[in-house]
């Protein structure tokens, strides 16, 4: 992902509120400096789906980066996965997710689902991926997440 990426990048992240969280070209532009990794896909030219990736230590202030900056020695936080809504049902989140594997095989994989308000399909697509729930926390008034995780093998155990 390059700056230039961030216009269709903010109309995918607004298409997909509140599956994610809002964000504008600030916030984004402090996630993608911030990010280990910051993925688009394209297709046929156009940015069709993204992913950001925090390290662990950053700054970053989101309750679910700090819940497992808390659990875990080192870890990458996937805060946001999105994908077209044209362009669901492709295989793009699981691209996405592979890539992300490919770039930090020895890391743990942390990311948060929307339980309440529910997203089942996000819930079924990354248990699909090998992703187990570790915990559930209240966000906000009316906002409960599931807190996941995917560990490779041979990762130690939360603390």
């Amino acid at each position: 992902m390059e700056r230039a990426d961030l216009d269709a990048v903010l109309r995918i992240n607004a298409d997909n509120v509140p599956a994610v969280g809002a964000a504008d070209g600030e916030l984004m532009g402090s996630l993608l400096a911030m990010s280990c990794t910051a993925l688009v896909a394209v297709d046929g030219g156009r940015c069709t789906g993204f992913c950001i990736v925090l390290p662990e230590n950053t700054e970053y202030g989101s309750p679910n980066y700090r819940y497992f900056a808390g659990l875990l020695p080192e870890f990458r936080y996937v805060d946001r996965i999105a994908v077209d809504s044209a362009a669901r049902g492709r295989g793009i989140g699981a691209a996405l997710h592979a890539e992300i594997a490919v770039r930090h095989p020895a890391s743990a994989i942390a990311l948060e689902v929307n339980v309440v308000p529910p997203n089942e399909g996000s819930m079924r697509f990354h248990l699909r991926q090998g992703f187990v729930e570790v915990d559930r926390l209240e966000t906000r008034p009316g906002n409960v997440v599931s807190l996941m995780l995917r560990q490779p093998a041979g990762y130690p155990a939360p603390r």
